[in-house]
Protein backbone atom coordinates (compact mmCIF):
# COMPACT_ATOMS: atom_id res chain seq x y z
CA UNK A 1 0.00 0.00 0.00
CA UNK A 2 1.09 3.47 -1.28
CA UNK A 3 2.31 5.57 1.79
CA UNK A 4 1.84 9.74 0.73
CA UNK A 5 2.88 12.89 3.92
CA UNK A 6 0.10 15.50 4.12
CA UNK A 7 0.24 19.17 5.14
CA UNK A 8 -1.54 19.71 8.00
CA UNK A 9 -3.65 22.19 6.33
CA UNK A 10 -5.64 19.10 4.28
CA UNK A 11 -6.32 16.94 6.94
CA UNK A 12 -9.85 18.10 8.32
CA UNK A 13 -11.91 15.83 10.62
CA UNK A 14 -11.73 12.34 9.15
CA UNK A 15 -11.54 14.05 5.41
CA UNK A 16 -7.49 14.21 4.00
CA UNK A 17 -6.45 16.04 1.08
CA UNK A 18 -3.84 14.74 -1.09
CA UNK A 19 -2.18 17.59 -3.38
CA UNK A 20 0.69 18.16 -5.80
CA UNK A 21 2.87 16.03 -6.79
CA UNK A 22 1.47 12.84 -4.75
CA UNK A 23 -1.80 13.49 -6.39
CA UNK A 24 -0.27 12.71 -9.82
CA UNK A 25 1.28 10.08 -8.60
CA UNK A 26 -1.89 8.42 -7.47
CA UNK A 27 -3.84 9.02 -10.11
CA UNK A 28 -1.31 8.79 -13.16
CA UNK A 29 1.13 6.53 -11.86
CA UNK A 30 -0.64 4.16 -9.95
CA UNK A 31 -3.72 4.56 -11.54
CA UNK A 32 -5.69 4.67 -8.42
CA UNK A 33 -9.52 4.49 -8.57
CA UNK A 34 -12.24 5.16 -5.82
CA UNK A 35 -12.36 2.96 -3.26
CA UNK A 36 -8.62 2.44 -3.26
CA UNK A 37 -6.70 2.26 -0.08
CA UNK A 38 -3.90 4.57 0.64
CA UNK A 39 -1.69 5.37 3.64
CA UNK A 40 -1.60 8.85 4.88
CA UNK A 41 0.60 10.25 7.66
CA UNK A 42 0.10 13.29 9.30
CA UNK A 43 2.81 15.84 10.62
CA UNK A 44 2.43 14.43 14.02
CA UNK A 45 3.58 11.25 13.29
CA UNK A 46 0.85 9.62 12.84
CA UNK A 47 -0.51 7.40 9.86
CA UNK A 48 -4.17 6.37 8.75
CA UNK A 49 -5.63 3.63 5.82
CA UNK A 50 -7.38 6.09 4.09
CA UNK A 51 -10.00 5.26 1.33
CA UNK A 52 -9.65 7.30 -2.12
CA UNK A 53 -13.37 9.07 -2.61
CA UNK A 54 -12.77 11.20 -5.61
CA UNK A 55 -10.24 11.87 -8.09
CA UNK A 56 -9.60 15.52 -9.39
CA UNK A 57 -7.08 16.80 -11.98
CA UNK A 58 -5.24 18.40 -8.93
CA UNK A 59 -6.33 16.50 -6.21
CA UNK A 60 -7.42 13.30 -4.49
CA UNK A 61 -10.02 13.84 -1.58
CA UNK A 62 -10.09 10.50 0.98
CA UNK A 63 -11.43 9.32 4.12
CA UNK A 64 -9.72 8.03 7.34
CA UNK A 65 -10.97 4.45 7.46
CA UNK A 66 -8.27 2.90 10.37
CA UNK A 67 -5.74 4.72 12.37
CA UNK A 68 -2.35 2.95 12.44
CA UNK A 69 -0.75 2.03 15.79
CA UNK A 70 3.13 1.61 13.94
CA UNK A 71 6.64 1.84 16.11
CA UNK A 72 9.12 2.47 13.08
CA UNK A 73 10.79 5.13 14.82
CA UNK A 74 14.14 4.67 16.27
CA UNK A 75 14.04 5.38 20.11
CA UNK A 76 16.53 7.95 20.23
CA UNK A 77 16.71 10.99 18.12
CA UNK A 78 20.13 10.36 15.89
CA UNK A 79 21.66 13.69 14.06
CA UNK A 80 23.81 13.08 11.17
CA UNK A 81 26.28 15.86 10.77
CA UNK A 82 28.14 15.04 7.81
CA UNK A 83 30.88 16.73 6.17
CA UNK A 84 30.59 17.96 2.62
CA UNK A 85 31.69 14.96 0.14
CA UNK A 86 32.19 15.01 -3.42
CA UNK A 87 29.73 14.08 -5.74
CA UNK A 88 26.73 12.88 -5.11
CA UNK A 89 27.44 10.71 -2.08
CA UNK A 90 25.39 12.98 0.39
CA UNK A 91 22.37 12.09 -1.85
CA UNK A 92 23.27 8.75 -0.95
CA UNK A 93 23.59 9.29 2.99
CA UNK A 94 20.49 10.93 2.50
CA UNK A 95 18.73 8.15 0.83
CA UNK A 96 20.46 5.55 3.06
CA UNK A 97 20.35 7.68 5.89
CA UNK A 98 16.62 8.04 5.68
CA UNK A 99 16.05 4.46 5.82
CA UNK A 100 17.43 3.93 8.24
CA UNK A 101 15.89 6.28 10.83
CA UNK A 102 17.64 9.24 10.79
CA UNK A 103 15.75 11.97 12.68
CA UNK A 104 17.84 14.69 10.92
CA UNK A 105 20.87 15.90 8.32
CA UNK A 106 23.21 18.60 8.99
CA UNK A 107 25.77 18.91 5.96
CA UNK A 108 28.90 20.90 6.69
CA UNK A 109 31.96 22.43 5.68
CA UNK A 110 35.07 20.57 6.88
CA UNK A 111 38.68 21.55 6.28
CA UNK A 112 38.84 18.93 4.00
CA UNK A 113 35.78 18.88 1.99
CA UNK A 114 36.79 19.19 -1.22
CA UNK A 115 33.32 20.75 -2.50
CA UNK A 116 32.35 24.08 -1.38
CA UNK A 117 28.75 24.73 -2.37
CA UNK A 118 27.57 27.47 -4.00
CA UNK A 119 24.96 29.55 -1.56
CA UNK A 120 23.07 30.59 -5.18
CA UNK A 121 22.69 27.09 -5.95
CA UNK A 122 20.85 25.79 -2.42
CA UNK A 123 17.81 26.24 -2.71
CA UNK A 124 17.80 24.28 -5.90
CA UNK A 125 19.82 21.72 -3.89
CA UNK A 126 17.40 21.78 -1.24
CA UNK A 127 14.71 21.36 -3.15
CA UNK A 128 16.31 17.81 -4.66
CA UNK A 129 17.40 16.76 -0.64
CA UNK A 130 13.67 16.84 0.55
CA UNK A 131 12.60 14.86 -2.56
CA UNK A 132 14.91 12.11 -1.70
CA UNK A 133 14.20 12.38 2.26
CA UNK A 134 10.53 12.41 1.59
CA UNK A 135 10.53 9.41 -1.00
CA UNK A 136 12.68 7.43 1.17
CA UNK A 137 10.70 7.54 4.07
CA UNK A 138 7.70 6.93 1.84
CA UNK A 139 9.77 3.75 0.45
CA UNK A 140 10.70 2.57 3.60
CA UNK A 141 7.17 3.23 5.30
CA UNK A 142 8.70 5.76 8.00
CA UNK A 143 5.69 8.15 9.98
CA UNK A 144 8.47 11.36 9.72
CA UNK A 145 10.48 12.74 7.34
CA UNK A 146 14.18 13.63 8.65
CA UNK A 147 14.84 17.17 8.67
CA UNK A 148 17.60 18.94 6.51
CA UNK A 149 19.29 21.33 8.11
CA UNK A 150 20.95 24.32 5.95
CA UNK A 151 24.98 23.88 5.36
CA UNK A 152 27.32 25.15 8.53
CA UNK A 153 30.27 26.19 9.33
CA UNK A 154 32.44 24.19 12.30
CA UNK A 155 31.53 26.79 14.45
CA UNK A 156 27.85 26.79 13.30
CA UNK A 157 27.96 23.30 13.91
CA UNK A 158 29.48 23.31 17.42
CA UNK A 159 26.38 25.47 18.72
CA UNK A 160 23.94 23.42 17.34
CA UNK A 161 25.18 20.79 18.81
CA UNK A 162 24.46 22.24 22.43
CA UNK A 163 20.90 20.75 22.21
CA UNK A 164 21.84 17.48 22.41
CA UNK A 165 22.37 15.00 25.09
CA UNK A 166 25.35 12.64 23.47
CA UNK A 167 28.22 13.61 21.00
CA UNK A 168 30.53 11.94 19.08
CA UNK A 169 32.78 11.94 16.22
CA UNK A 170 33.92 9.36 13.92
CA UNK A 171 38.06 9.89 13.62
CA UNK A 172 40.09 7.46 11.87
CA UNK A 173 42.84 7.99 14.65
CA UNK A 174 41.02 5.66 17.20
CA UNK A 175 40.85 2.96 14.70
CA UNK A 176 44.52 2.68 14.49
CA UNK A 177 45.29 3.01 18.48
CA UNK A 178 44.96 -0.64 20.59
CA UNK A 179 43.55 2.09 23.35
CA UNK A 180 40.59 2.93 21.88
CA UNK A 181 37.04 4.81 22.13
CA UNK A 182 34.50 2.22 21.54
CA UNK A 183 31.28 2.81 19.55
CA UNK A 184 29.87 0.37 21.11
CA UNK A 185 30.59 1.85 24.57
CA UNK A 186 28.78 4.91 23.60
CA UNK A 187 25.83 3.26 22.44
CA UNK A 188 25.25 0.71 25.38
CA UNK A 189 25.59 4.11 27.66
CA UNK A 190 22.74 6.21 25.82
CA UNK A 191 19.33 6.31 26.95
CA UNK A 192 15.54 5.69 24.80
CA UNK A 193 14.16 9.46 24.28
CA UNK A 194 17.73 11.06 24.18
CA UNK A 195 19.50 13.16 21.34
CA UNK A 196 22.47 11.65 19.81
CA UNK A 197 24.87 14.12 17.65
CA UNK A 198 27.21 11.87 15.10
CA UNK A 199 29.48 13.93 13.64
CA UNK A 200 31.19 12.78 10.12
CA UNK A 201 33.95 13.88 8.22
CA UNK A 202 34.40 14.35 4.48
CA UNK A 203 36.68 12.72 2.84
CA UNK A 204 40.63 12.59 4.30
CA UNK A 205 38.30 13.28 7.38
CA UNK A 206 38.97 15.57 10.24
CA UNK A 207 42.00 17.54 11.04
CA UNK A 208 43.74 17.56 14.11
CA UNK A 209 42.55 21.08 14.58
CA UNK A 210 38.60 20.26 14.08
CA UNK A 211 39.35 17.01 16.32
CA UNK A 212 40.34 19.06 18.91
CA UNK A 213 37.66 21.81 18.89
CA UNK A 214 35.38 18.89 19.05
CA UNK A 215 36.59 17.60 22.31
CA UNK A 216 36.63 20.93 23.35
CA UNK A 217 32.74 21.04 23.24
CA UNK A 218 32.00 17.49 24.18
CA UNK A 219 32.54 15.36 22.05
CA UNK A 220 33.32 11.59 22.03
CA UNK A 221 36.11 10.58 19.12
CA UNK A 222 34.93 6.55 18.46
CA UNK A 223 36.53 4.29 16.28
CA UNK A 224 33.78 2.60 14.11
CA UNK A 225 34.99 -0.58 13.61
CA UNK A 226 39.08 -1.65 12.82
CA UNK A 227 38.22 -0.54 9.55
CA UNK A 228 38.75 3.15 8.02
CA UNK A 229 35.28 3.45 5.84
CA UNK A 230 34.45 5.83 3.51
CA UNK A 231 32.71 9.36 4.74
CA UNK A 232 29.56 7.73 2.94
CA UNK A 233 29.65 4.76 4.72
CA UNK A 234 30.27 5.95 7.97
CA UNK A 235 26.83 7.31 8.77
CA UNK A 236 24.88 3.80 7.63
CA UNK A 237 27.48 2.13 9.63
CA UNK A 238 26.16 4.36 12.82
CA UNK A 239 22.41 4.03 12.25
CA UNK A 240 22.58 0.42 10.97
CA UNK A 241 24.10 -0.17 14.76
CA UNK A 242 21.91 1.46 16.44
CA UNK A 243 18.42 -0.06 15.01
CA UNK A 244 20.51 -3.54 15.81
CA UNK A 245 21.03 -2.05 19.44
CA UNK A 246 17.49 -0.94 20.14
CA UNK A 247 15.03 -1.76 18.00
CA UNK A 248 16.61 -6.29 17.56
CA UNK A 249 18.78 -7.38 20.44
CA UNK A 250 16.18 -5.26 22.76
CA UNK A 251 13.13 -6.73 21.33
CA UNK A 252 12.84 -9.47 23.56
Amino acid sequence: MQRYFVHAEDWNNNEVIVRGDDAHHINKVMRSKNGDAIICNNPKGQAAICEIVSIESDHIKTVVKEWLEEAVELPIDVTIAQGLPKGDKFDFVLQKGTELGANAFIPFQAERSIVVWDSKKMNKKMERFTKIVKEASEQSHRNRIPFIHPTMSIDELLKESENYDVKIFAYEEEAKVSNYHSFGTVIENVLENQRLFVCIGPEGGFTAKEAELLKAEDFSPVRLGPRILRTETAALYVLASISYHYEELRCN
